[in-house]
Formats: C-alpha cells, sequence, structure tokens
C-alpha cells in the first residue's frame, strides 16, 4: 500500500504539469477527433492490449481499458484501478487531464504495468490512429498505446476470474494464490454456476433475470487451505442463498449483494 501511495502522487504530479500544458493549447473539450481517418473515439470500449515504452513492449493484463464518453469523459482501467479523466481533442490529437484514480492495491505485474500505462497517457497529446476495430495513441517521443474495440462479453458460459472484492466502498485484490472463478450455465433461467472460491470448488443453482441472479444454498469440497485464501472463500459464500445485482461492461462482470458487498470479475480470455 505504500508503493502504492506513491505512485498515485507521481501520476497527480505529472496531471499537474499536463494541466498548464493543455491552458495554452486549442484543443477543444469534449468535441470529436476530426484528423483523417481516424473516426470517432466516443461511444466505445477500448481494450487495452499493451504499452511500448523506450522500445520495449509490455502486454496488458486483463481488464485495462479506456472509453470515452459523449461529453468528453473519460473512464477506464489502468490494469489495477479505476480511473476517470477530462479529454480534449485537436485534430488526430487527444489529450487526457485532470484525472481521478481509485487507490486499490494489487499483485506487483498489474501495478508496474499501471504506472507505465499512466505516464504514457498522460504524457502530453497523443496522435491518434485508427484502423478498422484497432487504436494507437502515440506521445510526442514514440511511445505508443495499442488498444482494440471490444464488445461485451455474455454472462452465460463465460468464465470469469474474480480480480477483487469489496465492502464499504474499498476494494481489495484477492490474496497471491487464490484461485476464484465462476461460470454461469447457458441456461440462465433455471441453470447453475459452478467453480472455485478461492481454495474449494462451488456450484449452485443460479436464477438470472431481470439484471439479477438468485444463488442458490452452495455445494462445495472440503479442502483446507492457508488463512487468506479462506477468508477470501468465506466473503465469496456469502453471495450465495439470495439475490445479487449483475452488470457486465464488456468483459468486467460486477455482482453486488444485497448488504452492498461487490465481486470483481474478468472474462477469461
Amino acid at each position: 500500500m505504500y508503493r502504492q501511495t506513491h505512485r498515485i502522487t507521481l501520476t497527480a504530479a505529472v496531471l499537474t504539469l499536463l494541466l498548464l500544458a493543455a491552458a495554452c493549447g486549442s484543443e477543444q473539450p469534449g468535441s470529436r477527433p476530426a484528423g483523417a481517418g481516424v473516426g470517432s473515439l466516443t461511444g466505445v470500449h477500448w481494450a487495452v492490449d499493451g504499452v511500448t515504452v523506450d522500445g520495449t513492449r509490455h502486454d496488458a493484463p486483463a481488464g485495462a481499458y479506456v472509453t470515452i464518453d459523449d461529453s468528453g469523459r473519460a473512464r477506464g482501467n489502468f490494469g489495477c484501478n479505476h480511473f476517470s479523466a477530462r479529454t480534449s481533442f485537436d485534430g488526430d490529437r487527444v489529450r487526457l487531464a485532470d484525472a481521478s484514480v481509485t487507490e486499490m492495491g494489487c499483485e506487483d505485474k498489474p501495478m508496474k504495468f499501471e504506472e507505465t500505462l499512466a505516464r504514457t497517457l498522460t504524457d502530453g497529446p497523443l496522435k491518434a490512429d485508427m484502423d478498422k476495430n484497432r487504436l494507437t495513441l502515440t506521445t510526442d517521443g514514440g511511445d505508443t498505446v495499442r488498444l482494440s474495440k471490444e464488445q461485451d462479453v455474455p454472462l452465460l458460459g463465460t468464465r470469469w476470474n474474480v480480480t477483487a472484492l469489496g465492502a464499504d466502498g474499498v476494494a481489495r485484490s484477492l490474496p497471491q494464490g487464490a484461485e476464484a472463478h465462476l461460470t454461469f450455465a447457458e441456461d440462465g433461467a433455471s441453470g447453475k454456476v459452478t467453480g472455485r472460491l478461492g481454495c474449494n470448488k462451488v456450484s449452485a443453482t443460479a436464477t438470472v433475470r431481470d439484471g439479477n441472479i438468485t444463488l442458490g444454498r452452495p455445494s462445495t469440497t472440503r479442502m483446507m487451505c492457508e488463512a487468506s485464501l479462506m477468508d477470501t472463500e468465506k466473503r465469496l459464500l456469502r453471495l450465495f442463498g439470495g439475490t445479487v445485482e449483475y452488470r457486465i461492461d464488456h468483459r468486467t462482470l460486477t455482482l453486488t449483494s444485497e448488504n452492498g458487498e461487490s465481486v470483481t470479475a474478468v472474462a477469461a480470455k
């Protein structure tokens, strides 16, 4: 958590410099890019494929993405934390500024990628080049962010790998070594869910209707694991025997229980 606080402070400093530079530019907030062949970046879920900095390629973890709405607000995930930022366009260039970032800690690899992506996206104006369903954002120094257009993944039949648990407005990533995933059967009207909860396998009935999932009482294996994995399992078990609300944002699934606890999961590739 201490290392993560340092990361957010660094990002805030970069964004402060970015705002000063943007004050002298000619970008129009929320306007659509007008460069030849670029088209509109708004209203699309752009999955981050990777970042290349100083000639070194860094592949993105699952769940990293950027969207820009019609008001010119960018939202997304850096690889661990979610962010929101103001965008402005000038021809075929887009600039992100005034960002706010959540403060969730993740394993080292997603956090290191997050630092790289955040710096690149906020490193001044980015030249946008589109080729069918792919987008490349290039800094003046030649570093690039590679993205691809993505459609929503179906709830049923998809393996959802759990990445974080939330409570009281705070989300935390799973402990190292925790394997948690859920798959809802194709027959959502009166089907079932199977998976793993961090330690043990689980199965239960699952009825999907009107944005909600009613989960039956779980049947699990009886294996014992270390304390952190069993704690994760106990929290996931609280979803069962009740109704949860579900929301899908392209490859990310969020389950929210009646008491406000949440589970975030990413579709397996």
